[in-house]
């Protein structure tokens, strides 16, 4: 496996990692309830740590289809999510979350950075760097 292929898996593993350490603090320290769009993209980001730290110990650079796959899915439920935090008229028709609703703001860092768009971000960071494992794949062949 290239370097080019073994950094990616790390840089992914940094970034999940990061994010589900970040989910765990609003969560855990700052007791912010998540709502069901939350829990939805952390089913999504969590298992993207363990399934890269095996991929990095067996040098395993084909999981990069699972990562992006994952991260496509979680980035559009951010997407939405964000959305709908932000612009009214997605907010007026927005799904039931349950006791949280998913238009709550627990944090509005600089009037748009939230939550959401923190996932997002992490989201769109695992799926560049996946591709880029694939085209590197590639090229290795």
């Amino acid at each position: 496996m290239s370097k080019k292929i073994e950094n990616s898996l790390l840089f992914i593993w940094i970034v999940s990692l990061v994010a589900m350490l970040g989910s765990l603090f609003f969560s855990e320290i700052q007791q912010y309830e998540p709502c069901k769009l939350c829990w939805y993209q952390r089913i999504l980001m969590y298992p993207i740590v363990i399934i890269t730290t095996v991929a990095y110990i067996q040098k395993n650079a084909r999981i990069a289809v699972t990562l992006a796959v994952f991260s496509i899915i979680g980035g559009c439920i951010s997407i939405y999510h964000y959305g709908i935090q932000k612009f009214e008229f997605l907010s007026s028709s927005a799904i039931t979350c349950g006791r949280v609703p998913c238009t709550g703001q627990y944090i509005n860092w600089f009037g748009f950075i939230t939550i959401p768009f923190l996932a997002l971000t992490a989201f769109v960071l695992i799926a560049g760097a996946s591709f880029y494992m694939l085209k590197a794949s590639k090229e290795e062949k």
